[in-house]
């Protein structure tokens, strides 16, 4: 699936730029390296620090998309204040066991902030909050398209 960004799926990615590409022709795993741009959506209460006030953050994506094997997975990093925090998130995507029709999706995420004071705690409860709503909301963006794609 090809989006245009900023899109009314997911408003706060900004843009997606494609780094690299390549197959792994013994295989056929496409592999993709991909530059998230996405607004930044801490709370305005918590930018009066100085180093929260950014426009946007910066993602990092990889994906591996095997289609002989019917599965993908995906590593996701925030790019943005890693000398203070640490965001990564990965998901795999793959035919279930019990029925070939099927998705078995699968994620987990991390989160850590150092550096910060007393806001460490306050910064990875926000962190955790957005990464579950974000859960959700891929769940449901990904259900949209299948229906989209397959009726």
């Amino acid at each position: 699936f090809l989006f245009q960004y900023p899109s009314p799926m997911e408003k706060h990615v900004v843009a997606v730029e494609t780094v690299e590409e390549k197959t792994d022709l013994s295989t056929g795993t496409i592999y993709r390296r991909r530059i998230a741009t996405c607004q930044n959506v801490i709370p305005e209460i918590l930018r009066k620090v100085s180093v929260l006030k950014v426009a946007n953050i910066y993602l990092e994506e990889e994906s591996w998309l095997n289609m002989q094997k019917r599965n993908m997975a995906m590593k996701t990093h925030c790019l943005t204040w890693t000398q203070y925090a640490s965001l990564s998130e990965e998901s795999v995507f793959r035919e279930s066991l019990e029925n070939p029709n099927w998705t078995d999706f699968t994620q987990k995420g991390r989160i850590s902030v150092t550096g910060a004071g007393l806001l460490n705690y306050v910064l990875e409860a926000f962190a955790q909050s957005f990464l579950k709503q974000g859960v959700k909301k891929g769940i449901k963006i990904m259900e949209t398209l299948l229906q989209e794609q397959c009726g």
